[in-house]
Parts: C-alpha cells; sequence; structure tokens
C-alpha cells in the first residue's frame, strides 16, 4: 500500500496545479465579459492549501531537486495570494510558480515509477 502514496500526491499536485493554471490565465479573461464575475483569493487558497499538503506529504520522500522545485513554486504562490489578499496587489510570480509545481510533481512522478517498476 506505500508504493501507492506517493503517485497519488503527485497525481493531486499536478491536477491541482494544472487548475489552478488554468484558472489564473482564463479568468481573467473572463472577467472582460459582463458576466459580473470577480476575482476571489479564497480560490486560489483553496487550490494552494490542496498544493501544500500534496508537497509535505512528498518531500519527505523525494530528491532535493524535487524537493527544492516544490518548495520554491509554493513560496511563489503563496507571497502572490497574500499579497493579493492582504494588499490587493496582484504580482504575476503564481504563474511560474503553478509551472514550477506541475513541473516538480511530474518529475517526482517519473522518479517514482522508475524506482518502483
Amino acid at each position: 500500500m506505500k508504493k501507492l502514496t506517493t503517485p497519488f500526491y503527485d497525481i493531486l499536485g499536478i491536477s491541482s496545479a494544472t487548475i489552478c493554471l488554468v484558472h489564473c490565465l482564463v479568468f481573467p479573461l473572463l472577467t472582460i465579459l459582463p458576466l459580473g464575475l470577480s476575482h476571489s483569493p479564497i480560490i486560489d487558497l483553496l487550490f494552494a492549501s490542496i498544493g501544500l499538503f500534496a508537497i509535505f506529504k512528498i518531500t519527505k520522500k523525494s530528491t532535493l531537486l524535487v524537493s527544492s522545485i516544490l518548495i520554491v513554486s509554493m513560496s511563489l504562490i503563496w507571497i502572490t495570494i497574500l499579497t493579493d489578499l492582504f494588499l490587493e496587489i496582484h504580482l504575476d510570480l503564481i504563474y511560474f510558480g503553478g509551472i514550477g509545481m506541475i513541473i516538480g510533481h511530474l518529475i517526482n512522478y517519473k522518479n517514482h515509477k522508475n524506482i518502483h517498476k
């Protein structure tokens, strides 16, 4: 059963980071349309919390490269979200953090698959 936990958290992290990145890229375009949509950093906090949970589980068993990528990426995401929440300033660091999260989880997933062939 231990073999399935790391891939599960990687898949959770990959999907959460991908959905978050798509949200961050598409949602500003939707706010242009007169649909009454507005940005809420609470949604960003939800995605970041899921990603943070996955990172805590993964970094214990991953390589230094993967851990570094995930921690730096998550830091960029949290800096952006907290800046938006408290100072109402949107930073573009969240895009780099989202891409880094996807890359980090993919590398870890690939490493895990190669080890447990």
